[in-house]
């Protein structure tokens, strides 16, 4: 699987539709085994393209969900800090005893080296990044560059096979060039109304063609209003499937329904007094 448009249906077929754009840059990622950044407003999709490469690849999807304070023992490993003191106790005045107790039986593998040891190459996630700190960020260079990372006791461990490695952030913070340039980059933006009409329809069981098409319409036009929070993918598929559950065929038909259910899409309470039933009566009379 190389090129865009086998990309392209295999991530439909595990329930991801991706643009051409999208499709493009997961084929470089995987002609140049390189580090694929993901950015763009909260809810758009990026983690979810993780998860269906993880699909794709029939492989693990091992997942670094970042955040302040992140250190290196939390993403790389850890010593069994309490099977290594009863080893002590259990073998005290044995001179070895030191080099025993940190060695491989007493490792604990946290995401990032977990990773690099898999036999078969998993998808590794490394979930909005820009949530760590700098500090962290510099920690990541040796892994995105050289797949392999170094533990003082053991040494450097290079990397058994070389991870499909996603990045994600949401723009909170501005990341290193260094970081950038280890990484290929997309910017993830909303999809436009026939993307997530096929979102819908895939990942929504019961939505007719004609029902899909509308709300996602009218998605496009909730997320055009002055909101707090736009709503995301994950949102219109909340909104479809609360619609389908109340056996809502066409929006016209359900009004009052349609604005009761965009509690779905509006996660703020300065956002829901903002579309008014007069709001939601304009923006469904825009819809077909």
């Amino acid at each position: 699987m190389k090129n865009r448009d086998e990309i392209a249906q295999a991530l439909a077929a595990s329930g991801y539709i991706a643009d051409a754009d999208l499709a493009t840059a997961i084929s470089l990622m995987q002609m140049l085994r390189r580090p694929l950044l993901l950015e763009g407003e909260a809810g758009v999709g990026k983690t979810e393209v993780a998860k269906a490469l993880a699909k794709v690849h029939a492989t693990e999807l091992i997942r670094l969900q970042c955040y302040e304070g992140l250190d290196q023992s939390s993403a790389l490993y850890e010593w069994n800090y309490q099977r290594q003191l009863l080893a002590i106790q259990a073998h005290r005045g044995t001179d070895s005893i030191e080099d025993q107790v940190f060695s491989e039986k007493y490792l604990l593998e946290r995401p990032l080296l977990a990773a690099i040891r898999r036999p078969k190459a998993p998808v590794l996630l490394i979930d909005e990044i820009d949530r760590a700190d700098d500090e962290f960020e510099a920690f990541l260079l040796e892994l995105l560059s050289d797949f392999q990372v170094s533990i003082p006791e053991l040494g450097t461990i290079p990397a058994v096979t070389i991870p499909h490695v996603v990045l994600t952030s949401n723009g909170t913070r501005e990341l290193s060039d260094a970081l950038r340039r280890r990484c290929l980059y997309h910017y993830v933006d909303y999809p436009d109304v026939d993307r997530e009409t096929r979102i819908i329809l895939a990942r929504v069981a019961g939505a007719s063609p004609s029902l899909s098409l509308q709300i996602a319409r009218m998605v496009e036009g909730v997320r055009k209003e002055e909101l707090r929070k736009v709503p995301g993918v994950a949102e219109t598929l909340d909104w479809a499937a609360a619609l389908v559950g109340l056996d809502v065929r066409d929006l016209h038909d359900a009004p009052e329904t349609v604005h009761e259910t965009l509690v779905c899409l509006l996660k703020t309470h300065e956002d829901r007094a903002r579309v008014t039933p007069e709001v939601t009566q304009r923006l469904l009379g825009k819809v077909a």
